[in-house]
């Protein structure tokens, strides 16, 4: 029994993954954290919020207000603010952006952590098809909405929580938004596949430098110009409420909770993206288990990212040059 235990305890540590070291605090700095009301968002908020400064920015406040007060009641730090934000509305995005802005002078952190997954078609208050409105989107346009204040308060960081998903999405700009078909697990992988583009073309703006194309994990790409990076990464297979609209995979994250991070392993690389030193100006990369991870060649094509990111400009009716 005790070789099966041995086994069983490194079979989890392997499950685990990587662990966050850092122990840098965020004293005066301030951290948006969109869905951190559940799963890897509300452990990546417990995180940092004893680091300095977390809003949480969800859609169900009542939940939201829940975890906050169990985070700042654990950490002692009163400053975990809640905000509502409903990703899969441009009016809800455009009222929090407004409203952060005329109450904080600085932003350091924005981690888009929000998702949803394997819904059945549906759209959004502005006729998206939802896993893409909310997933990319809506935190396109957070980004584009708070990326001034991001800068006046560089050295600043952007992280989208992408996932491994990425590696079978595909952008389908001929259909969108899924009218012609639809298949709610692809429509996922597609989500995932434009945050690392929308990653790779911001961090690309954002320094006015050329990411590398490589997609080696060695080759990490420095950032100049505005001191604002951006990066994405792939949390793990965490065992969370994100699966909760299939019941088959709600049966299979049962049986397999074994081999499935917990909310709080699997945020270890959404903490390890906003707080390693050594990340200071590491930009446009993805990382899995808190080590840069190879990424799709779909996730490194340059003309997808722009056409993605002009596209994505014209369904927001924003200019963002």
């Amino acid at each position: 029994t005790s070789a099966l235990t041995a086994a069983a305890l490194s079979c989890r540590r392997y499950v685990a993954g990587g662990q966050c070291k850092s122990t840098a605090k965020l004293d005066g700095k301030v951290v948006i954290i969109t869905g951190a009301n559940t799963g890897i968002g509300k452990e990546t908020a417990r995180d940092l919020a004893r680091r300095g400064k977390v809003i949480v920015a969800c859609r169900d406040t009542v939940k939201a207000e829940a975890a906050a007060s169990e985070i700042r009641a654990e950490t002692g730090n009163q400053q975990v603010i809640v905000k509502k934000l409903d990703l899969a509305d441009t009016k809800s995005i455009r009222e929090f952006a407004e409203k952060f802005l005329a109450e904080e002078k600085e932003l350091h952190i924005l981690i888009n952590n929000a998702g949803v997954m394997l819904c059945p078609y549906s759209k959004t208050a502005d006729g998206f098809e939802m896993q893409l409105g909310v997933n990319h989107l809506g935190h396109f346009l957070l980004t584009f909405l708070l990326v001034e204040r991001l800068k006046q308060s560089a050295p600043a960081r952007v992280i989208n929580v992408s996932s491994l998903a990425h590696h079978g999405g595909r952008i389908r700009f001929h259909d969108l938004h899924g009218e012609k078909s639809y298949n709610r697990g692809l429509a996922y992988c597609h989500s995932k596949l434009a945050n690392v583009l929308f990653t790779r073309e911001l961090a690309r703006r954002l320094q006015g430098n050329q990411v590398d194309a490589c997609g080696c994990p060695e080759q990490l790409s420095f950032a100049i110009g505005t001191k604002v990076t951006a990066n994405a990464l792939h949390p793990g297979s965490v065992h969370s409420e994100l699966v909760r609209h299939s019941s088959v995979m709600t049966w299979l994250w049962k049986i397999f909770s074994f081999f499935l991070k917990t909310p709080r392993e699997g945020a270890q690389t959404s903490i390890y993206c906003a707080v390693a030193e050594e990340l200071d100006s590491v930009t446009g990369q993805y990382f899995s288990d808190c080590q840069p991870a190879y990424v799709s060649p779909r996730g490194r094509d340059d003309e997808t990212a722009k056409k993605l990111w002009n596209v994505s400009c014209e369904l927001l009716h924003i200019q963002w040059d």
